[in-house]
């Protein structure tokens, strides 16, 4: 009998990263202070974004994965966070609808990618439904959740739950402070190992809670000080090997405690600024033990 290895598929948040696609800012990212619907911060510093986000393809390829980088430049400073714009299931890619404006022509783009590199097209969602990847995560390799968030709505999540299959749990986050500071689903969960995940609890789904609970995951508690410093966004390489954002010390400290490995880039410009972490800056393809 001959074992045909996977070329995609990446339902899980913590089994082995084999292959992922980034995106290096350009243009767009270091002009997006400019229009203040893009809601970043600060007037961007590209040169500083790059290095930081070159360190961070650095860290990230020492462990192990192949990094491909798109090379597209659109006029949506976010192209850079690949993680949202489209999923890659066991079936193919699944190009989403972004509910923030300026992205919804990343989809797009991103397909066009994977299908270049040999990956179908498992479906797509469609008007009048909106989701963002940063509102998924693989709970279990057959266990999706879907937070109903400012960027995506019943429509979207409903139309992916149905492309999946299988078991989707659909959790509602809340306002919070409004789109200016919009929370992503996994702006409050980061699964690290099977049983492990860092959480910021005050703005967590109690449904959410109650099913880690129920299925045994250990949380890791950001304190409130390290939830806008992105401590709360980490990306496991493979269970317990973690990359997170500098500035984080005492996420960083609990990890540690827990067993896991960790590792961090400078995040100010490529992270902070922009409002997303390491798992934003990346398209899982493939995640396999």
């Amino acid at each position: 009998m001959t074992t045909v290895e996977r070329a995609y598929g990446a339902q899980s948040m913590t089994a082995p990263l084999r292959e992922v696609l980034v995106k290096r800012p350009g243009p767009a990212f270091g002009a997006a202070f400019d229009d203040p619907a893009h809601g970043f911060l600060h007037a961007c510093n590209l040169e500083v974004a790059r290095a930081e986000h070159d360190r961070f393809v650095e860290v990230l390829a020492s462990l192990g994965p192949t990094v491909h980088v798109l090379d597209d430049e659109t006029d949506s400073p976010d192209l850079v966070y690949t993680f949202d714009p489209l999923l890659v299931s066991d079936r193919g890619a699944i190009p989403l609808r972004p509910g923030k404006p300026n992205r919804m022509g990343e989809p797009a783009v991103l397909e066009a990618w994977m299908r270049a590199a040999g990956i179908p097209t498992a479906g797509r969602i469609e008007a009048p439904g909106t989701i963002e990847g940063g509102d998924t995560f693989w709970l279990r390799p057959d266990l999706l959740c879907i937070g109903r968030t400012l960027r995506t709505n019943v429509a979207g999540a409903r139309q992916l739950a149905a492309i999946v299959g299988g078991d989707v749990r659909i959790f509602d986050l809340p306002y919070w402070r409004g789109p200016a500071e919009l929370i992503h689903l996994l702006s409050v969960i980061s699964p690290v190992a099977d049983d492990l995940a860092v959480v910021y609890l005050p703005l967590l789904p109690v449904g959410l809670w109650e099913l880690v609970r129920d299925l045994r995951v250990r949380l890791i508690e950001v304190p409130d000080d390290e939830f806008p410093t992105l401590g709360c966004n980490v990306l496991a390489v493979r269970p317990g090997v973690v990359i997170v954002a500098d500035g984080n010390p005492r996420t960083r400290s609990a990890l540690e405690a827990a067993g896991c490995e960790v590792h961090s880039y400078p995040a100010s410009e490529i992270g902070i600024n922009g409002s997303g972490g390491p798992t934003c800056l990346t398209r899982p393809i493939l995640r396999s033990t």
